[in-house]
Order: C-alpha cells, then sequence, then structure tokens
C-alpha cells in the first residue's frame, strides 16, 4: 500500500471514529430506538420514541408543519404551501451538520393525515430520488408513543458505515427535538390551567 493511500485509509478511519463518537445517544436520547440499515442505494430507517404526553399532545406537535423549523434544529424553514382537507403540501428547507460532514436540502413532501393517529409522507421533488414514510402515534392513555418507518433514496452516494450512523445521529437529534417541543407545550397548557 502507497503512502498516499495509507493516509486516506488513515483518514477515512479517524473520520469514521469521530463520526460514530458523535453518534453515541446522551442523557435521554438514550429511549429513543433509532435503526439505520442501507441496502444499496435505499436507506431504511426505524425509530421508536416514547413521550409522556398523551396522542393529541403529541399529534399537535407533531403535525405542526409551519412551526417546526422553530424546534427542530436542522430546519430553516418549514411551512405548508398547500392543503386540501387532510392531505398537505409541505416544503422544507435546511441543513444536517454533524462533525467534519455537512449537507443542505430542500424538498416538497405529499402528506397524508389520519388524526391522530397516522401520517403517510412522500416525496414529489427534491434532493432525494425518492422518500416514503410511515409515522403512527400510538396512545397508552397519558403517554403515548411515535413509531415512525419508512426508507429514502439519496441523489448522491452514501459511504457504509459512516453514512449510516450520521444519518442515526441526525434522526435521533430531531425525535428528540420533537419530543423537547411536545413535553414544552404540555408544560405550558398545564401552567395556563392553574
Amino acid at each position: 500500500m502507497t503512502p498516499d493511500k495509507l493516509s486516506r485509509w488513515a483518514a477515512a478511519g479517524a473520520l469514521a471514529v469521530a463520526v460514530v463518537a458523535h453518534a453515541v445517544p446522551v442523557n435521554d436520547e438514550v429511549d429513543i430506538s433509532v435503526h439505520v440499515q442501507q441496502n444499496g442505494d435505499r436507506i431504511v430507517v426505524a425509530v421508536d420514541l416514547p413521550v409522556h404526553a398523551t396522542a393529541i399532545e403529541t399529534w399537535n406537535v407533531m403535525t405542526d408543519y409551519d412551526n417546526m423549523a422553530k424546534f427542530v434544529s436542522n430546519l430553516q424553514t418549514s411551512r405548508i404551501i398547500e392543503r386540501s382537507g387532510n392531505k398537505l403540501i409541505v416544503m422544507q428547507k435546511g441543513k444536517a451538520t454533524r462533525g467534519l460532514l455537512s449537507f443542505s436540502f430542500e424538498n416538497v413532501r405529499e402528506i397524508m393525515l389520519t388524526p391522530p393517529t397516522e401520517v403517510r409522507s412522500r416525496l414529489i421533488s427534491g434532493d432525494l430520488v425518492a422518500s416514503e414514510f410511515t409515522t403512527r402515534v400510538v396512545d397508552h392513555g397519558d403517554s403515548s408513543q411515535i413509531v415512525n418507518q419508512g426508507e429514502f433514496i439519496p441523489k448522491v452516494w452514501v459511504p457504509p458505515i459512516i453514512g449510516p450512523a450520521v444519518i442515526e445521529a441526525e434522526t435521533r437529534k430531531q425525535f428528540q427535538q420533537l419530543r423537547t417541543e411536545i413535553l414544552r407545550r404540555k408544560a405550558e397548557t398545564a401552567a395556563s390551567r392553574q
């Protein structure tokens, strides 16, 4: 192996260690189950998130697309551009950064709502080849659970090991921020009733 190839392998190894170190969940993220699997060009994602809030409290935040950029840090813009009954067209634009890796994104998605239990999302246009996700809210009375499953095909090459680790870390962060906002609004509502 030439010194040039050896240094590139060493740099790639160091980057992988740095990215995986950033991907380790801390504190209140440990109960968020995120699995990312790379199958060729397809990235399959599954998330399971417990929330100490009712299904309605969870649903209201999860579907608040017009305000989502205020509480999900990698979103710069999120807005409903069309609404017809339970069908929404949502535009989102943002930038995801993890360690040395960074990418911008912009997409338009069709959202089909089945209140208050299910959201189906599919890509209409944007920085992906395709994307389809189903997010369910499971009602447990005083608490709820968000179950998110789907897959997407990026237009750019996703490096094995590093890519899924970055996607997992970013996904975990997004869902933690979603849960933080749900709990913030729940506490705000409780305080206003006193």
